[in-house]
């Protein structure tokens, strides 16, 4: 039976504070509400120490937002980091997702992941239901969930948040479902590796597929791999080579090795007809160069 995905109070040891439980996101966002919010570097503050505000500060919730945005954009980021907390605990979302989000990357108070646990689980918590979220801010609803898998597959270093591979399941198909790369992604490594769930290399192939057609290009690859290979899914090497290509074309030096050590191994393996039919496709594209 399926429970509530956001029912963290089962990883909570006994006497833990239940204030104290609440989510986290790393993965990128591209939602374009976000691009308001997501320039914020802030000055080093007290991590365990919340900056007072008087509740007379602002109009609103939504009023300290736009405070905060403005303040961070103009260099001031204490003002920008009390203005975020007041709107956060006015419920504003992008708020709660802009304070997890400096705490997850350390971008100017101190690095704390279980911080930025908490500031995400509290947009997770407000979000638990089936229904698709709604209005701008499903970008950073469907973001918080796949953060919160990352860390339940990895769990946070000497706190209560252990290594819960189908748990991170749980939030990568909710994520996925809406439609978030990322979560795609990451769902397909699961069943890739039958982490957390059986192993379905068809199904990775599908979830890769959702988002590779995005413009992931860890998916590109790993699908491209699969279908060239035929794990999961019929044979397909032209194709799979063709996928492979358009991630490397995107592939960052250095982290994305790996994806050119993919690419170069198929096209050593592929025939002359299959390297041509794939470099045609890539061609009409128009999303990459050939550099052979």
């Amino acid at each position: 039976m399926r429970t509530s995905r956001t029912d963290l109070r089962r990883l909570r040891p006994a006497g833990a504070d239940p204030g104290r439980l609440r989510t986290r996101l790393t993965c990128g966002l591209a939602a374009a509400g976000l691009m308001l919010l997501a320039a914020y570097p802030a000055e080093s503050l007290d991590a365990t120490a919340r900056t007072p505000v008087p509740d007379k500060s602002y109009r609103s919730g939504k009023d300290a937002l736009r405070s905060g945005v403005r303040d961070y954009n103009a260099g001031d980021k204490q003002g920008a980091v009390r203005a975020l907390e007041y709107a956060a605990d006015q419920g504003q979302t992008l708020a709660l997702w802009k304070l997890g989000r400096m705490y997850a990357d350390g971008d100017g108070v101190p690095h704390d992941d279980l911080k930025a646990f908490e500031y995400f689980s509290r947009i997770a918590d407000d979000n638990d239901s089936d229904d698709k979220p709604e209005g701008g801010n499903s970008g950073v609803i469907t973001s918080a969930f796949t953060a919160l898998g990352t860390y339940f597959l990895d769990g946070i270093k000497g706190t209560y948040v252990r290594p819960n591979p189908e748990r991170a399941y749980e939030m990568f198909n909710y994520a996925a479902s809406f439609g978030d790369p990322n979560a795609q992604y990451n769902l397909a490594r699961l069943y890739l590796d039958g982490t957390g769930v059986e192993q379905d290399p068809r199904k990775a192939a599908r979830w890769f597929n959702l988002a590779a057609e995005k413009g992931h290009k860890p998916a590109q690859a790993l699908l491209g791999d699969l279908l060239f290979n035929g794990v999961g899914v019929s044979r397909q090497p032209a194709r799979g080579l063709t996928w492979l290509a358009l991630a490397r074309d995107g592939a960052r030096p250095g982290s994305d090795d790996w994806i050119v050590e993919l690419y170069d191994k198929a096209w050593s393996q592929a025939s002359e007809a299959d390297r041509a039919d794939a470099m045609a496709k890539v061609q009409s594209t128009g999303s990459t160069r050939r550099r052979r």
